[in-house]
């Protein structure tokens, strides 16, 4: 990337904000994932809902999407975007003592929603982990990732299977 193309770099080489207010406002959607690994014994508590803490499926999803509501305080020179709408899936695989985390951010906007999508797949991530760890201190929160955007000036990305 040449310097020029560094965006959030002012001339003096300092971090800024962009300023988007020249950019047309355009539909804008990502997907991000994480995944949460531990054993399958804890997986099948989780699944079953016997934590002690509760329901931490619908507590992580509830989490991240306050977390992707929030992700402009979070992060330092993310502009705030209106969301559309948040989707954050949980999907646990006792057998594996895994559960694979899928979050979606939509708006129309000026800029993209990729950080609010992976904002909220790691925040739901980890509230898996905050509602697990009196049953198993193990566990392990890997692989957050985009997976997709779609919308704004750069165009469509998908991630190509690795």
């Amino acid at each position: 990337m040449a310097e020029e193309e560094l965006t959030h770099l002012d001339e003096a080489g300092h971090a800024r904000m962009v300023d988007v207010g020249g950019k047309p406002v355009t539909r804008r959607r990502a997907v991000a994932t994480a995944a949460v690994r531990m054993s399958p014994a804890t997986a099948r508590r989780l699944l079953d809902g016997d934590l002690p803490k509760g329901d931490a499926l619908a507590v992580a999803r509830l989490a991240g999407i306050q977390a992707a509501k929030r992700t402009s305080e979070l992060i330092p020179l993310c502009h705030h975007v209106a969301l559309a709408g948040v989707e954050v899936a949980v999907e646990v695989a006792a057998d594996a003592g895994a559960v694979a985390i899928r979050a979606t951010a939509e708006a129309a906007d000026r800029t993209g929603v990729e950080m609010e999508a992976l904002v909220a797949a790691s925040t739901a991530a980890l509230t898996v982990y905050d509602m697990v760890k009196a049953v198993e201190r193990g566990v392990v929160v890997e692989r957050v990732a985009l997976e997709e955007k779609t919308g704004g000036a750069r165009g469509d990305w998908r991630r190509e299977e690795a």
